[in-house]
């Protein structure tokens, strides 16, 4: 097996089903472009990564579904992406083939790419420390390497015989020159049209429902409606709709035309856009890891189809928390509200309860300790690194 070193081009399968994970790919492909590496990689991935080179057989975009009901709607999709995947391999035999998140196809994938010899490097975990830890011996059994976000996922995996090596979190590498001075977020929420002269009291509140087409069902009218009541109640309040990666901004248009307050709809890099709120309703995902690093106090919501949520809280016993931030923290530093908790009024309570100084002040400061949990930046340099010291040893 050649190294990603050598001369010779290297071909690669890269999976990244979800927004988050085809963001980290992105990364990776454009730091081997910088390092002068010659790779042609193929497989499931975003617009973004296609515009440099990457050759995809699936997107992103359509591949993100959770719950049995969305799954099932879109499982023809899914199988024939899946045998194409399977297909391409057999026709390319890749070098290697790296997996990104999305673990109960990327799994099942890895156990069919093992019978074909082909080594697998599995990039951000799942969350196998927190529930279903029985996939730990498939993982086992099927991947080669895992390189892992958090430090104590490596102690986790060691102890079930697994090679990780922690790389850190790739968002460390987004967050950029914030917070911003005081001046500069000025400008930009006036140019944002989330200003109000009564500059002491203004609170921007930003709405961030989630990545997926099955989360906007689920989780954007609850919200709005959450922010019509916590304007009711804070009339100084501005209103932003952050539009993730994924999301078309024509889609959220539709949905905010009958809200009874002013929604200004964002479409900007993440951070950016966090940079420009006060506190932020946000589904549960990495959007409250993104909301934890900027210091934004949160509420954290998610809803789903009734089924998926009889079935999820019986499968998720052995953690307290569902928000990726608290997981981090190991405590509630956040409120998380599910399913029917999850309604307007508790969500529009929740957050008029953040507008205390107090209360507010003591969620940033528990918020600050994230980025000392995650480490240092550079996470994809970290990550190419490990795939040029795996390859060169096998």
């Amino acid at each position: 097996m050649k190294p990603l070193a050598s001369s010779k081009q290297s071909r690669v399968m890269i999976v990244a089903g979800e927004a988050s994970s085809s963001l980290y790919a992105q990364r990776l492909l454009e730091l081997w472009r910088e390092r002068g590496r010659e790779v042609e990689a193929f497989g499931i991935g975003s617009r973004a990564m296609e515009a440099l080179g990457f050759r995809c057989l699936g997107r992103s975009e359509e591949m993100a579904v959770v719950g049995l009901y969305e799954v099932f709607r879109h499982f023809p999709l899914i199988r024939r992406t899946y045998h194409a995947l399977l297909a391409e391999c057999d026709r390319q035999q890749p070098d290697f083939v790296l997996l990104l998140d999305y673990p109960d196809f990327n799994l099942r994938l890895a156990a069919d790419l093992k019978k074909r010899g082909i080594k697998v490097v599995y990039y951000i975990s799942p969350q196998v420390w927190a529930w279903r830890q029985s996939r730990v011996k498939r993982i086992r059994q099927v991947v080669d390497r895992m390189l892992v976000l958090f430090p104590f996922e490596v102690d986790f995996y060691r102890s079930h015989n697994v090679d990780a090596r922690f790389v850190g979190h790739p968002l460390l590498d987004e967050l950029g020159q914030f917070p911003w001075p005081d001046d500069k977020l000025r400008l930009e929420r006036q140019r944002c049209g989330l200003w109000s002269q009564n500059e002491a009291s203004l609170k921007v509140l930003g709405l961030m429902p989630g990545s997926r087409e099955s989360e906007l069902r689920h989780h954007l009218s609850e919200q709005i409606q959450a922010a019509e009541l916590f304007v009711a109640a804070h009339p100084n309040a501005r209103v932003a709709l952050l539009c993730a990666p994924t999301i078309e901004r024509e889609r959220l248009a539709q949905e905010i035309s009958c809200s009874r307050v002013p929604i200004q709809i964002l479409k900007q890099e993440p951070f950016a856009m966090i940079a420009l709120c006060d506190l932020v309703l946000v589904a549960s995902g990495t959007a409250t890891l993104m909301v934890g690093l900027m210091r934004k106090p949160m509420v954290i919501m998610y809803r789903m189809n009734a089924m998926t949520a009889w079935l999820a809280k019986r499968l998720v016993r052995s953690t307290k928390y569902f928000g990726m931030s608290n997981l981090i923290l190991n405590g509630p530093a956040s409120v998380e509200l599910f399913q029917g908790d999850a309604n307007p009024e508790r969500m529009a309570n929740e957050l008029s309860r953040l507008v205390s100084p107090q209360e507010y002040q003591k969620q940033v400061e528990q918020l600050a300790e994230i980025q000392q949990k995650l480490g240092s930046k550079g996470a994809t340099q970290r990550v190419a690194d490990e795939l040029e010291e795996f390859f060169l040893s096998t």
